[in-house]
Formats: structure tokens, C-alpha cells, sequence
């Protein structure tokens, strides 16, 4: 199912063609949103659980390259 939602969006194929105005978003403004709660309600409730549990503990400290981080913005 996540793969199906991931394929959509990425996909230049939609049911409403994006350039007619407005109905063209209408598609991925509305089928995304339900693809994602799909997928979401098929994954069993105690990997879920898990799987939160994980994250609430999880310590997610990034790395910082300060260097990079220059090099980016002197050359912006």
C-alpha cells in the first residue's frame, strides 16, 4: 500500500491531468491524504505500539559538519 501511495504521487500520471485548473491538485490533495491513512490503519496495532515506543526513545542527535555547513553558505 505505501508503495502504491509513493508510486502515485511521484507518478506524471494522475486521474485529473494537473493542468486543468484547480481539479488538477483536487486528486493528489485528496487521494494521498487516504493512501497514507490506508496504509497506516494495515500496519498491526502491536508493531505500531513498538514502533512508537522506539521513537518516544529513540535519542536522535544529528552529526554537524560545520565545514559543510560553511561551504554551503559562502558559496550561496
Amino acid at each position: 500500500m505505501i508503495a502504491a501511495v509513493v508510486a502515485y504521487a511521484l507518478s506524471p500520471i494522475d486521474l485529473i491531468p494537473d493542468f486543468i485548473p484547480i481539479f488538477g491538485y483536487l486528486d493528489d490533495l485528496v487521494l494521498l491524504p487516504i493512501g497514507i491513512w490506508l496504509a497506516i490503519r494495515m500496519i498491526p496495532p502491536e508493531i505500531l505500539q513498538d514502533c512508537r515506543e522506539r521513537a518516544a526513545t529513540a535519542d536522535f542527535q544529528l552529526p554537524r559538519n560545520w565545514r559543510a555547513a560553511g561551504a554551503i553558505f559562502s558559496c550561496g
